[in-house]
């Protein structure tokens, strides 16, 4: 699986506007099979879950705010490629059409 940091990457969207892309992106994702699916929520739940343990000890260390904001930051970072990825073998390759026909 190869991993896509935006969809402007993505072969097969790369003429679309960001929009279309986005509804390529969402259309793609329904398709996900079952393992697929999983491997998306179990990563999200690998970095939402720390970020309320860190709330949960803000009453004992203020500094784990800090470390909550961190992993909230880096969880784009982190899921958006891995599902990019995921979907970019769910879009067809199409192929643009030339402007003035």
């Amino acid at each position: 699986m190869k991993l896509y940091f935006s969809t402007k990457t993505i072969p097969q969207l790369q003429h679309l506007s960001l929009t279309q892309r986005l509804a390529a992106i969402q259309i793609a994702q329904k398709k996900l099979i079952g393992p697929e699916k999983l491997l998306l929520n179990v990563l999200k739940m690998l970095i939402v879950i720390p970020v309320f343990i860190f709330i949960i000890q803000i009453a004992t260390d203020w500094m784990a705010i800090l470390w909550a904001l961190l992993v909230t930051l880096l969880y784009p970072m982190l899921v958006k490629p891995v599902q990019y990825g995921l979907c970019a073998k769910y879009i067809p390759q199409s192929n643009p059409q030339p402007e003035g026909d």
